[in-house]
C-alpha cells in the first residue's frame, strides 16, 4: 500500500452495502439553512438571568482567572482554600470565647430602664 492506495482485497472491507433513503428527516431536512438565511439574532439569545448579576469587578476576576496557567490557578485555589482554614479556625476561637465569656446563652433580656443597683446589693 503506497501513497494512499488500496490493495485489491482491502477495497472491499472499505466498501459499504448500507442504502441512504430520502425518506429520513434526519439525513435531509425538509428545510436546507444556506449563509443568505443568516439570522445573527436568532444566534444569540438573551443571556442568561445569572449573568444579568455579574459586576465589571466579577468580569475582571474571571478575565484574570482564565489568564492564568493551570498551576497558577491551582496556587490560587490552594490559597484561597488556606485562608478559608483561617478564617473557619477564627471563628471558632471566636465562638470558644464567647462561650466562655457566656455571652451566647440565655434568653435576650430587654432592660425597660437603668438598673436597680441598690436591690442587688442588699
Amino acid at each position: 500500500m503506497e501513497g494512499g492506495q488500496v490493495e485489491g482485497g482491502e477495497t472491499e472491507l472499505l466498501l459499504s452495502s448500507e442504502r441512504l433513503s430520502s425518506d429520513s428527516p434526519v439525513m435531509w431536512p425538509d428545510q436546507q439553512h444556506f449563509f443568505g438565511d443568516f439570522n445573527p439574532l436568532h444566534l444569540s439569545p438573551a443571556p442568561p438571568d445569572w449573568l444579568l448579576d455579574v459586576t465589571r469587578d466579577d468580569m475582571a476576576s474571571i478575565n484574570e482567572l482564565a489568564c492564568l496557567t493551570p498551576a497558577q490557578l491551582m496556587e490560587k485555589i490552594r490559597g484561597l482554600q488556606n485562608l478559608a482554614y483561617q478564617l473557619g479556625v477564627e471563628e471558632a476561637r471566636q465562638m470558644s470565647r464567647g462561650r466562655h465569656l457566656n455571652v451566647l446563652h440565655g434568653p435576650v433580656r430587654h432592660v425597660s430602664g437603668p438598673p436597680d443597683w441598690t436591690s442587688q446589693h442588699q
